[in-house]
């Protein structure tokens, strides 16, 4: 189990998609729990079809937590060097309750 800060509620379990930089995002799939450093406006339009949000950086009041809130999807942010501990298409339980990360695989 991975921890970090629980920033917005709710539970999804999925695939991961780590997201690097904006052409990292053409590959991501609908219900994917999205995963990377931190966020920024540009990736706002991914909020309409992601899953869940986990991040290296940030807290209850960065972008991604706010945005994640906005559009109801679980969110936990500040998980230490989450992106190189999740690969892509790894099964995940995120709850942004409890602001856990679960591996199912």
């Amino acid at each position: 189990i991975l921890r970090g800060t629980p920033c917005a509620p709710g539970t999804v379990r999925g695939s991961v998609r780590i997201l690097r930089s904006m052409p990292d995002t053409d590959a991501s799939q609908p219900g994917e729990s999205m995963v990377a450093t931190a966020t920024n406006p540009s990736w706002t339009p991914l909020f309409n079809t992601i899953g869940a949000i986990v991040t290296q950086d940030g807290g209850k009041l960065s972008h991604g937590a706010v945005l994640a809130r906005e559009y109801r999807i679980p969110a936990v942010l500040g998980v230490t060097d989450v992106i190189h501990r999740l690969s892509d298409g790894q099964r995940v339980e995120v709850d942004g309750s409890a602001g856990t990360i679960r591996l199912l695989d």
